[in-house]
């Protein structure tokens, strides 16, 4: 493939990294079915062991390298290196581990539709899906059911003629004959049975029946170079994809089609939010950010931030966003003004910045989580 992830681009979902047929099914195309004692299966290298290996049991998950977090009712799922999932039931002061986790690489993002059913993504291609709020975890799909999927898909579109479907062909070939080693990075929890996720080298996919099969999108995605895509928000039927060398993919019919954006800036976009008014905000490498005020994307630079790439942004309940960037600076934007940085000392390299029900402001990182007070209003 084209372009090597970069260890030195930072970001929550990947710092640690050193028409599609209807009913494709995570559990076929002849891959036979992993062990459950915890070895690679049959015919896949020992160095991708890990993604069948149970996460090891740790005595404090919350200085575990944690990459993001979710609130599902009153508890905080985070989720980082190791297959690691850590539980808090009172705002983020006291960490449990959860009760079973089937993987043991890193995962990099989370999300619940409600109180119970939720999802994480991460490295190898791995799915996961808990149904009781994030004590146990169960794996759904791995990078090579994954890339045999778009094999597959890729297959039929050339069989119909498609336009693309050469490049889609070799792309496809070459993750199969890679093995399971591409994350995921992002992940939009639609409801509880209707998620999308996305990743490294154009890997896009959609499970409408909670995760029992999987639909690429490949086809929908404008992305003929396969480059990364790191973050993925929605407003209404409007979507969004962020990522690789200044990719950005909108679809304004809820995620069936994708129309390229011209981007503002020819650089990674790590992170991408958008408030409900409707305000949408792009942020990443070198410092860039740009906002844009309603869904037509006519993007415009945000003055007020350093150099550091950014990391992570997430919306407040006041038409404002917070950002933080990998030097760990905590920044605000109010209604689509310019950045203003937020009082205190820098944090250390932080993932994922998490508003709390009670004002406070979790942040996640290398050295774990770590509770802040709330920005003042």
């Amino acid at each position: 493939m084209q372009f090597p992830l970069k260890a030195g681009a930072l970001s929550r979902r990947h710092w640690l990294v050193g028409v599609a047929a209807a009913g494709l099914a995570g559990s076929g195309n002849g891959l036979p079915p992993a062990p459950e004692d915890g070895r690679a299966p049959q015919g896949v290298p020992a160095r991708f062991a890990a993604l069948w290996r149970a996460a090891p049991r740790v005595r404090e998950p919350a200085r575990v390298a944690l990459l993001a977090a979710a609130l599902t009712g009153d508890r905080v799922v985070a989720v980082g290196e190791h297959g690691v999932v850590a539980l808090s039931d009172d705002g983020g002061r006291r960490w449990r581990q959860a009760a079973a986790v089937p993987t043991s690489v890193t995962l990099t993002a989370v999300g619940f539709a409600d109180g119970g059913t939720g999802y994480a993504v991460g490295h190898g291609g791995v799915v996961l899906a808990s149904r009781d709020g994030g004590e146990h975890w169960e794996m759904l799909t791995d990078g090579r059911r994954l890339a045999a999927l778009m094999l597959e898909d890729a297959q039929a579109l050339a069989q119909a003629g498609h336009p693309r479907a050469p490049g889609l062909l070799r792309e496809a070939r070459q993750l199969v004959a890679d093995g399971p080693d591409k994350p995921l990075f992002d992940l939009h929890v639609v409801g509880a049975a209707r998620v999308v996720i996305v990743g490294s080298y154009n890997l896009c996919f959609e499970t409408r029946d909670g995760g029992r099969s999987w639909t690429p999108w490949q086809d929908r995605l404008d992305n003929p170079r396969a480059r990364h895509l790191y973050a993925l928000c929605t407003h209404g039927d409007t979507w969004l994809i962020a990522g690789e060398q200044g990719l950005l993919l909108r679809s304004r019919d809820g995620g069936r089609h994708f129309d390229g954006l011209p981007s503002p800036y020819v650089g990674s976009w790590f992170t991408a939010t958008v408030t409900a008014e409707g305000r949408w905000l792009l942020a990443g490498l070198r410092g860039h950010v740009y906002g844009a005020e309603d869904d037509a994307m006519r993007w415009q630079p945000l003055q007020g931030g350093g150099s550091a790439s950014f990391v992570d942004a997430v919306t407040l309940g006041d038409d404002s966003v917070l950002l933080v960037d990998q030097a760990g600076t905590l920044y605000r934007s109010r209604a689509g003004a310019a950045l203003s940085a937020l009082a205190g000392t820098p944090l250390p390299p932080p993932s994922q910045v998490l508003p709390m029900p009670g004002g406070g402001l979790l942040v996640l990182g290398l050295t774990g989580a770590r509770l802040l007070p709330g920005p003042t209003p």
